[in-house]
């Protein structure tokens, strides 16, 4: 601190020191003509007294200067926290302006970072639902002016073509409806609606309602063991119902032929239990295990999408456990399975 001090006031010093030699002389000159009267003592006392008033006279400028000068940048650049800026260490302390500019610079680095990386993200996802919209569309399109061009006047093909632009029709539906839910859930417009339920019915529920899906795989829906106590959790029943759904459907779509998809409920701290979803299909590479959430990211990457869904199922699943300040977990091994796995809250009658 003292070097810092001592360099910060050098100008000032020296600059003094010149102008002490120099009024000194000046007044030696004006008193020439009676030198009898002047004394070294004198001319000591003279040189002292203008060195100091010199000196603070000196600083004093200098600090104003510099400060004037310092607080124009804070001004111009509104961004840099003025409230750092104390006049009275201007002079001798600039490290201050040094932090300000620095924290300015590495946030507007950051800034350009975060918004180049959702420029990209933004790309990727203009082009993602541009293919999942035109597929549907194409499909309906195709069947439809295959049908104008003569194709209705035969019954039979007439029948065909428009079961099968209905199912274009309800694939879009379906997409629109998944956009629109995930939109309000991320804006928050989503209400959860809470209420006490027995898990392991609605875990069941679920597994009837998608048996026959599972049975083209010859996947069978199980239980780690047998319930025979009822599992009551407080949470919103049709949301959760849509993430065992989801996650089941998803387990199915990617499972292996006769393989299994198994659900288990623990006690994971005393107000909180963890639902763990684990099959043993092709599992999840590890680089996309952290964008599996991110809207219609898909690991497969073929053009074809062998495996139907809008791409916003897993998306979804985040943002409703999400919206319950619960946790989702994922974890995955490729030719092994994958588990997913999320808390919630047990219902008070149950702890």
């Amino acid at each position: 601190m003292t070097k810092k001090i001592q360099r910060t006031y050098y100008f000032a010093a020296i600059t003094s020191l010149y102008l002490s030699v120099l009024l000194t002389i000046i007044f030696i000159g004006l008193l020439f003509f009676n030198l009898d009267s002047i004394s070294i003592l004198q001319v000591l006392y003279s040189f002292i007294i203008i060195y100091f008033i010199s000196f603070v006279i000196i600083q004093y400028r200098v600090k104003r200067f510099i400060f004037n000068q310092v607080k124009k940048i804070y001004d111009n650049v509104s961004l840099l926290d003025a409230t750092t800026l104390i006049p009275k260490n201007i002079t001798t302390d600039m490290a201050s302006l040094t932090r300000e500019v620095e924290k300015f610079a590495e946030d507007r680095k950051l800034e350009i970072e975060t918004l180049k990386i959702r420029e990209n993200y933004r790309k990727e996802f203009m082009g993602n639902i541009s293919h999942e919209l035109k597929t549907p569309l194409f499909t309906v399109q195709g069947y439809i002016l295959t049908l104008l061009d003569g194709a209705m006047k035969d019954k039979a093909v007439r029948k065909k073509y428009l079961q099968r632009a209905s199912k274009g029709v309800d694939r879009l539906i379906y997409l629109v409806k998944d956009l629109d839910m995930i939109t309000k859930l991320e804006m928050g417009d989503l209400n959860i609606h809470k209420e006490d339920f027995n898990i392991i019915e609605l875990v069941q529920n679920v597994f009837d309602l998608l048996e026959m899906k599972a049975t083209k795989k010859n996947i069978s829906l199980i239980f780690d063991k047998e319930y025979t106590t009822s599992i009551f959790v407080n949470a919103d029943r049709e949301r959760i119902e849509q993430v065992l759904t989801n996650l089941i459907v998803n387990s199915i779509k990617y499972g292996k032929e006769g393989g299994t998809t198994e659900i288990s409920i623990e006690n994971l701290i005393k107000n909180k239990v963890i639902v763990r979803v684990t099959d043993n299909g092709e599992g999840i590479a590890k680089e996309n295990i952290t964008r599996i959430f991110e809207r219609f990211f898909r690991v497969d990457k073929s053009g074809s999408r062998r495996e139907g869904g809008s791409g916003l199922g897993l998306s979804i699943v985040k943002h409703v456990i999400e919206a319950h300040k619960e946790k989702i977990y994922v974890e995955s091994q490729l030719s092994i399975g994958s588990e997913f796995s999320f808390t919630l809250e047990k219902a008070k009658k149950s702890s």
